[in-house]
């Protein structure tokens, strides 16, 4: 069992948890992710770790209430239980010292970016660091980014905080405004924004990451549910990711995938009691 030690929400329907893990807090490195089971009978949902604190045995989950699993970890308080925290997972980000790095964050997607951002500046990088949301009240970590961003621009979609526009539109003006160029782009968020941030790099030939989050069960390669072709490949997320070349992944069928389930969750979303996302 994993005590929750606190819950802070960042957003609308966004919980930030710590949570008891200290073997995963030791161990982990950026870009790596958990699962985590709230009861015996639950989903196995997977969740990256956005930051760690070793003094606490600790580690850092932000949390999006979409389906009927993220709302019920959402409504958790300090002092609850999980079931289960299997991790770290994944390959870890591969960091390079002294490069020169855009971290590109949509919504949710700041809290995969965050622990890279660390990582490359930890090694000497230069980070600049794009967080865009909708609105204003759904940008969340902006000043944990600015306090390791050699520069950080928070974009909305209507305007009403930051740059009015999107992360790609920023992301133009970044990379005409640094020289050298980037040495790579990290994008990570919803699946249209990943690849719209792939196709402004892909003229330029500035390396391009993205963090995919698919359908996930056991996190070992053996149900085969995270599956996505990457460079005409059949990858697995779990074990072979989460990241992987932007300009080689197949961002059509892995929309497709995403919406497979789709009316099934809304069902479960209404059995529960919960209104439709």
């Amino acid at each position: 069992m994993h005590p929750i030690i606190s819950r802070e929400p960042l957003a609308p329907d966004v919980v930030q948890l710590w949570v008891e893990a200290p073997v995963v807090a030791r161990k982990r490195h950026p870009g790596q992710f958990v699962i985590i089971r709230i009861a015996e009978n639950g989903e196995r949902i997977p969740l990256t770790i956005a930051d760690v604190d070793a003094t606490r045995g600790a580690i850092s989950l932000i949390v999006q209430g979409v389906g009927k699993s993220t709302r019920r970890l959402n409504e958790m308080r300090a002092g609850e239980q999980l079931l289960d925290v299997v991790g770290p997972l994944g390959q870890p980000t591969r960091i390079e010292p002294g490069r020169s790095v855009c971290c590109v964050g949509g919504g949710i997607g700041a809290a995969v970016v965050l622990p890279i951002a660390r990582g490359f500046k930890a090694a000497g990088g230069r980070v600049t660091a794009i967080v865009g949301a909708r609105t204003r009240d759904l940008v969340i970590l902006e000043h944990d980014l600015r306090a390791i961003a050699d520069q950080c621009i928070v974009t909305t979609d209507d305007g009403s905080y930051g740059r009015h526009g999107l992360v790609t539109d920023a992301l133009v003006e970044a990379i005409g405004a640094t020289d050298p160029i980037f040495d790579e782009v990290v994008a990570v968020g919803p699946l249209p924004m990943m690849r719209a941030v792939c196709e402004v790099t892909r003229p330029l030939s500035i390396p391009t990451t993205v963090s995919l989050n698919p359908i996930m069960v056991d996190g070992t390669g053996m149900c085969g549910g995270c599956r996505v072709t990457v460079g005409g490949e059949q990858k697995f997320v779990c074990v072979d990711g989460p990241e992987f070349d932007g300009h080689q992944v197949d961002f059509a069928e892995l929309a497709a995938r995403l919406g497979a389930y789709r009316d099934m969750e809304q069902i479960a979303l209404a059995r529960a009691g919960f209104a439709h996302a």
